[in-house]
């Protein structure tokens, strides 16, 4: 054990389900896994809870919620791409903003306790607007890691993510 953090892991690739025992076996505490390359999305979700951690399932900038319909009572976490995956750097895209609404909305209106992850051109300038919105995971690798002290613009972040 390195960490009491826990050990989030983004499968973003093709045939994610191949290598799912590989990193539960690494101490993954929970696995995302994308909508788009899964054509038995729910089958997915069901296999990665029996393996006894927690399920995620990530959308691209374009793939509506409505994917998530016949998903959403067995996931811990949903993570909203707020860029087209493949680079570091990119900036937010702003009709993301909606996309947490509506989701924050939907999982309110379920009943449900599901975490919003948001991915994508997060910064010190739009992580309040994002918190806002519904959002309470935030990955932010660019403006950390890009910045002149990491560890100072990590908490710069959450205090400003805090701000109500």
């Amino acid at each position: 054990d390195r960490t009491h953090l826990p050990f989030d892991v983004h499968l973003m690739m093709n045939n994610p389900l191949e290598y799912l025992n590989d990193f539960v076996d690494t101490g993954a505490d929970i696995i995302t896994v994308h909508a788009e390359v899964l054509p038995h999305l729910h089958g997915a979700v069901q296999q990665i809870k029996r393996m006894g951690v927690k399920a995620a399932v990530s959308l691209n900038p374009s793939t509506p919620l409505h994917v998530l319909d016949y998903v959403m009572e067995d996931l811990d976490m949903v993570l909203l791409m707020s860029v087209n995956p493949g680079f570091g750097g990119q900036q937010f895209i702003p009709a993301t903003m909606d996309k947490i609404r509506e989701l924050n909305r939907k999982i309110d209106a379920s009943g449900l306790e599901i975490d919003i992850q948001v991915d994508g051109g997060i910064s010190i300038d739009n992580i309040r607007e994002i918190s806002l919105a519904g959002a309470n995971v935030f990955v932010a690798g660019s403006a950390i890691f890009n910045s002149c002290n990491p560890k100072e613009m990590i908490k710069r972040m959450r205090r400003k993510a805090e701000e109500r």
